[in-house]
C-alpha cells in the first residue's frame, strides 16, 4: 500500500511540474539558416472610451540569435497617434526581485501602418528587440512587474499582471510569467 501511495505521489508531481511544449506560428530550417517564432502571446489590454489597445509578445530565432517581436495594435474612432520604433527605442522590464531587463531595438524604423475599417482607425506596429547579453537569463527566474516602452518620441508604461482575462477573446493570459514560460522555447 505504501509503494501505490508513493507511486501515486510521484505521479501526480511529475505532471504538475511539467513544462508545456513550445508552440511557434513558424518553424523553418532551410539552407539560408533556421528560424522558429513563438505564437503571440497578449501581455496588455487597454480599453478605454472607445479606444482599444493591444500589446502582443512573441520570442524568435533567427539562426540561434533569440529575440523579441513586440506588435502594438490600436484601434479607436479618433486620430490615433504613430507610436514610432527606431534605433533608440528600448523595452525596459521591471523584474518582482528588482532588477531591470533592457531589450533594444534593431536599427530599423519603424512607425506601424494605419487601417481604415467601419469607422474605425486601426494602426499595427512591430517592433524586434533584442535581449543584451547579461540579463537574458534574469528573465528565466523572476515574473515581470512593470513594463515600459520607449518609442520615438515618447515613452509608455504598462502595468503587467499575474493574469489577464481578455475582453476581446475571452482567453485567459498570465503575462507576467510569460518569459519563465516560454523563454525556453527559442534557446
Amino acid at each position: 500500500m505504501k509503494q501505490l501511495i508513493t507511486l501515486t505521489f510521484f505521479l501526480l508531481t511529475l505532471t504538475a511540474f511539467a513544462q508545456k511544449p513550445c508552440e511557434y506560428s513558424a518553424n523553418v530550417t532551410d539552407s539560408i539558416g533556421t528560424y522558429k517564432i513563438t505564437n503571440e502571446y497578449l501581455m496588455s489590454e487597454k480599453n478605454f472610451g472607445g479606444s482599444f489597445s493591444y500589446v502582443f509578445f512573441s520570442l524568435a530565432q533567427t539562426d540561434g540569435l533569440p529575440t523579441l517581436n513586440l506588435q502594438l495594435i490600436q484601434k479607436s474612432k479618433d486620430f490615433i497617434k504613430a507610436n514610432c520604433f527606431d534605433k533608440n527605442s528600448k523595452v525596459f522590464l521591471q523584474l518582482q526581485n528588482g532588477k531591470i531587463v533592457t531589450l533594444m531595438h534593431i536599427e530599423q524604423e519603424n512607425c506601424g501602418t494605419l487601417i481604415r475599417d467601419k469607422g474605425f482607425d486601426n494602426r499595427v506596429n512591430t517592433g524586434i528587440f533584442v535581449f543584451m547579453k547579461d540579463s537574458y537569463d534574469e528573465l528565466k527566474k523572476s515574473p515581470v512587474n512593470i513594463m515600459r516602452i520607449k518609442y520615438l518620441t515618447t515613452t509608455e508604461d504598462y502595468i503587467v499582471k499575474s493574469e489577464l482575462t481578455s475582453e476581446m477573446n475571452g482567453k485567459v493570459y498570465k503575462p507576467d510569467t510569460y518569459f519563465i514560460e516560454n523563454i525556453r522555447c527559442v534557446e
